[in-house]
């Protein structure tokens, strides 16, 4: 057995070789600024508009959709506010949900401060929206909705293409964060009626610190970022060119292995799932089956704190969490999990465990006999 097991691939994955080796001449042998005019900064426009052409075709949208962000904290922002912001004029509504990421949560309190109303739709126990509550929270007002493709805590798939016939019924525009799906799942922009998505590279094998939002062409959004003309004058700030280079290439090697990766982890994922399932006081949180991430495991172990397993499982090479990682230093139950309904003490009892490419059957074995262990030593002290 390996020195560690990593099971948390939601917060972040290692960068593959492939990705690095085509990132490294942009650190050395192509830094010409890409806004330059001779040849070794036309080397570099090149190389980015290559990489937006690869993400591009993981979501199926035009190359020139794409405009690069530091990350998907920045594209969320950007999605929300820019669009706000520029449409105002029109309505002041928003519509989400109340297990979106935080970069999504945030920013709707934000734009609440500035007089913006914001509905906070609730989910179902497994977490999914219902069709039902989304058409009757629609006003004259609406301007944008905003609801996360896959939940990054419990895996949860969302029904996108209903919530964009919709959107696109009411002439509403359709913003997703699509990081936890994006070359997990199939996303396809166009046949789900999607207008804004935000995606990040460092969930794929690439780089962190790289992202991007996906701008149908047509869409009116004021600037996040001001200053220069960089990317087609609606991000200014010179493009860092390797990170770029890195999330094309990871996102160019993703979809090529999706189909045969998601069923692969599908397996594993259940595997997990049902040895878990043994253990005494185990509730699974999220759905069962194909409406959640191929990757995602999230329980809750009754009359255990999930921090204290977390800290176990890493003593014993196991990487896992107790949530998203953007939460990890709140003491604070996790409020996607007492949004489905848990109260707060179940709710602290829960990890995420989430598989990867270094997953390997073995492991699930492993991990589920030493967390059977783990559980049945913490109850009998208590």
């Amino acid at each position: 057995m390996e020195k560690i097991i990593y099971m948390d691939h939601a917060a972040t994955t290692y960068v593959k070789d492939e990705v690095l080796k085509e990132m490294q001449p942009y650190f050395t042998k192509y830094y010409g600024n890409p806004s330059s005019q001779y040849s070794i900064s036309m080397e570099n426009k090149m190389a980015i508009e290559l990489a937006k052409e690869r993400i591009s075709k993981v979501i199926n949208c035009s190359p020139e959709e794409i405009y690069i962000t530091s990350g998907a904290s920045e594209a969320d922002n950007w999605a929300i506010k820019g669009f706000a912001l520029a449409n105002k004029h029109k309505g002041n509504h928003i519509i989400t949900t109340k297990i979106e990421h935080e970069a999504v949560l945030n920013t709707c309190r934000y734009l609440e401060s500035m007089g913006f109303e914001v509905t906070y739709l609730p989910v179902d126990k497994e977490g999914f929206v219902k069709i039902q509550d989304l058409k009757e929270a629609i006003k004259e007002n609406t301007i944008l909705v905003s609801i996360i493709f896959a939940n990054n805590e419990i895996g949860t798939i969302e029904p996108i293409e209903e919530i964009g016939e919709i959107c696109k019924s009411k002439d509403i525009v359709f913003h997703t964060d699509a990081v936890q799906a994006f070359c997990k799942i199939p996303i396809d922009v166009r046949n789900k009626n999607i207008q804004m998505a935000s995606l990040s590279a460092h969930k794929i094998y690439g780089p962190k610190g790289i992202g991007a939002l996906y701008i149908k062409k047509g869409i009116k959004i004021h600037n996040l970022i001001h200053g220069g003309a960089q990317e087609r004058g609606k991000r200014a700030g010179t493009e860092n060119v390797p990170l770029i280079v890195g999330f094309g290439k990871a996102a160019e090697l993703g979809i090529k292995i999706m189909e045969e990766e998601s069923k692969r982890l599908s397996y594993l994922r259940d595997k997990l799932i049902d040895k878990l399932l043994q253990i005494d006081g185990v509730i699974v949180n999220g759905p069962v089956g194909g409406k959640r991430l191929p990757n995602n495991v999230n329980v809750c172990f009754q009359g255990v704190y999930g921090e204290d397993l977390v800290f176990l499982l890493d003593r014993e090479g196991i990487c896992a969490s107790s949530g998203s990682a953007c939460q990890a230093s709140s003491m604070e139950p996790s409020y996607v999990l007492t949004a489905l309904g848990l109260e707060k003490s179940l709710a602290k009892s829960s990890i995420r465990l989430t598989l990867g490419l270094q997953t390997k059957e073995e492991h699930i074995d492993f991990v589920g006999d030493k967390l059977k262990e783990i559980v049945e030593r913490i109850r009998k002290n208590n």
